[in-house]
């Protein structure tokens, strides 16, 4: 049942590529991607089915749905150069803790910290927030936790 809903997220991720971003339709799939984010592992523990290609196919849907998401909501939103830049370097780490990862146990490696947790939540929020809350002051906020989560992902990826 759990994998059932992680494959829910992935299409309605996917979904959302068909819908004008801030409309009411994509912040109905929007959120239901985050509801499914949040069930699957509580459905998962309570029916004693957590595995290990249910983990994989959440990171999957996870990264589809952030993609998307950012494919999205960036070309709509005033994005300055310095944030960008941010983002691409908290990209460069996610990629070398990806081929760290692989190298030390010759797989694909997905750490599911407490701080990954958190920024998920700050990212699912982010587009809730914009019309109250300034892009430049929520990204910080944002960016750093995200920065610091790529490096613990690292650091546990090493140790």
């Amino acid at each position: 049942m759990a994998n059932i809903i992680t494959s829910f997220r992935i299409l309605c991720s996917i979904m959302l590529l068909f819908f004008t971003a801030f409309s009411p339709s994509f912040y109905f799939l929007y959120l239901l991607c985050g509801f499914s984010d949040m069930i699957d592992g509580t459905v998962a523990r309570k029916t004693h089915s957590v595995s290990e290609l249910g983990s994989k196919l959440d990171t999957v849907a996870d990264f589809i749905f952030v993609v998307v998401a950012l494919v999205k909501l960036l070309p709509k939103i005033d994005t300055p150069i310095w944030l960008l830049i941010w983002i691409g370097l908290i990209a460069v780490i996610k990629i070398v803790n990806l081929f760290l990862g692989f190298t030390y146990y010759r797989r694909f490696v997905a750490v599911h910290t407490v701080m990954n947790k958190v920024i998920g939540f700050f990212l699912f929020m982010l587009p809730l927030t914009l019309s109250f809350i300034e892009m430049k002051y929520s990204s910080i906020i944002l960016c750093s936790v995200a920065t610091f989560a790529a490096i613990q992902e690292g650091y546990f990826i090493r140790n």
